[in-house]
């Protein structure tokens, strides 16, 4: 009986294969890992209400993701908590991919569910002043890379004030 290899020569060269295009992969990833990698800019641009219950309540939550860098950038997925007024509003994971080219944008958008109930008394209390500001925390890590990994974290924070979103004719 001959080795493993002679009775199957296409083995080592599935290796070879998967090694040559291991290493044609790899260059493109020192970008990630280097110092010249710098981190994207991401930013919550929309919140959408997309139903509201007694007990949950389901938001379409749209994120822009801008790449500074001179690569591609594929990413993996986002996890994320979002908060009103230090209000949990949401928090959760998506597993999407897509590749933001160089020096480019993408947008994406996500659900988001929740149970704002357990803070009625807390939103109606911010929601009776409509012209104070209400402060927004969006933390979360951004997952990119394909063979290799490179976890961005995402901090924004700031201000919306509800007044400027509420209709006159109401």
């Amino acid at each position: 009986m001959g080795s493993m290899v002679s009775m199957f020569p296409f083995l080592s060269a599935a290796r070879v294969a998967a090694l040559g295009l291991f290493l044609t992969l790899l260059p493109g990833c020192s970008t990630w890992f280097g110092k010249d990698f710098t981190a994207p800019k991401v930013q919550l641009v929309r919140v959408e209400l997309v139903y509201a219950r007694m007990l949950e309540q389901e938001f379409l939550l749209e994120f822009r993701v801008k790449n500074p860098n001179n690569r591609s950038l594929p990413i993996r997925g986002l996890s994320y908590n979002l908060t009103l007024n230090d209000i949990p509003l949401g928090h959760g994971q998506a597993n999407q991919w897509l590749t933001v080219p160089a020096g480019g944008e993408r947008r994406f958008s996500l659900r988001a569910h929740t149970n704002l109930w357990r803070h009625a008394k807390q939103v109606v209390a911010i929601l009776k002043k409509p012209d104070q500001p209400i402060r927004y925390a969006l933390d979360g890590e951004l997952k990119t890379g394909l063979i290799f990994n490179k976890k961005v974290k995402v901090r924004r924070q700031g201000s919306i004030t509800p007044g400027d979103f509420i209709n006159d004719a109401y």
